[in-house]
């Protein structure tokens, strides 16, 4: 009789395909299905189904064990985020004869991967910030930004959280957004836990304030993008490694966001600004981004041409129909052309179409 056990391809190579599926959830805006992904222990059952059928088809499932706090959130809807991930990991792999045949989601402690603290979702420590705090902080669900900054600029800064609001970016401003009823060092805490990323705004003074270093630690620990914008200091300390961003406050709103459009959760959310557009104004000021994107995948170039098709106030915005580039910019167009090797034109109807 051979006993020898069978060796499996999928749950061999099973962390390099969540990686890939934790990028197209956040592509896809899906946050709630990313941060499973990212904090969750995995472990897999092989063997868990069989058909005879072509040979054999072997079906594994998997097991995601995730923090309270998230599996609380996601219990209402169990059973469709098992069923999404167990489909869309199916789509993604291509090993023959095995699939993966169930997903279950359970409550336990946090992982701790590369890939993971890499996405700057990762829950770490044992701050757990409640729904309604996030909402109060974060106000809606685009790219979270903690603007580090001396009190003494506390007028520049909300300025600057103002001029990247369009762009789906929801920022956090420590002497603006604290409610006078909250401890500032707990709703400090609950916005470092919770960002996306961090930039700081390294005026002189910086490294003065009981507040801003600590800052800095905590963005360095969970590893989140970061931004050292120099405004009359250069990086130093933890931040040291990181590359001076040379700015000054009129200029500061773009460059920081072409340091965050790196980022694939900042693309997602500039992508859901795009489709929610209110008018050819608002057109126009996102059209501001097109110049400092240095690079799009794909799946991303796809979905800023269908945001554009299927939206009538950037068909009309000159920043994306290129109507007026003396003043707003060349358009979409010549953007996609130059990061795609594909090529693209206006359409006679004026929507964006592939060059055969």
């Amino acid at each position: 009789m051979n006993t020898e056990k069978r060796v499996f391809e999928l749950p061999r190579t099973l962390e390099g395909h969540l990686a890939t599926l934790s990028k197209i959830f956040a592509n896809n805006g899906e946050r709630q299905l990313q941060e499973i992904l990212v904090n969750a222990k995995t472990r897999i059952v092989e063997e868990w189904s069989y058909d005879n059928w072509n040979g054999g088809i072997y079906g594994h499932a998997l097991y995601f064990s995730i923090p309270e706090p998230l599996y609380l959130n996601a219990v209402g809807r169990k059973s469709e985020i098992e069923t999404q991930i167990r489909n869309e990991l199916d789509r993604i792999h291509n090993v023959q004869n095995e699939h993966v045949a169930a997903v279950f989601i359970e409550m336990d402690a946090m992982g701790d991967h590369d890939w993971r603290k890499d996405s700057g979702l990762l829950l770490s420590g044992n701050i757990m910030v409640p729904t309604d705090a996030t909402k109060r902080i974060w106000e809606d669900e685009g790219f979270r930004l903690f603007l580090s900054h001396k009190s003494e600029v506390k007028v520049e800064t909300s300025e600057l959280k103002e001029r990247l609001r369009p762009f789906g970016i929801s920022c956090f401003v420590a002497h603006e957004d604290i409610e006078p009823t909250k401890a500032w060092q707990d709703e400090i805490e609950n916005a470092l836990a919770t960002m996306d990323g961090f930039v700081a705004l390294l005026t002189a003074g910086y490294h003065h304030s009981d507040w801003t270093d600590q800052e800095v630690g905590f963005a360095v620990a969970r590893r989140v993008p970061i931004v050292a914008v120099r405004l009359g200091i250069d990086p130093y300390g933890f931040i040291g490694k990181y590359q001076g961003l040379r700015s000054d406050w009129k200029t500061a709103s773009e460059d920081v966001l072409k340091i965050l459009f790196k980022n694939d959760r900042m693309f997602s959310s500039y992508i859901n600004a795009l489709r929610n557009c209110q008018s050819y104004s608002h057109g126009n000021t996102l059209a501001v981004a097109l110049p400092v994107i240095e690079r799009l995948t794909t799946t991303q170039v796809d979905e800023i041409v269908a945001a554009y098709n299927e939206t009538s106030e950037l068909r009309g915005s000159f920043g994306f129909n290129g109507g007026y580039p003396k003043l707003y910019g060349a358009g979409l167009v010549p953007c996609l052309n130059r990061l795609d090797m594909r090529q693209y034109r206006y359409s006679k109807s004026g929507l964006i179409e592939q060059l055969e």
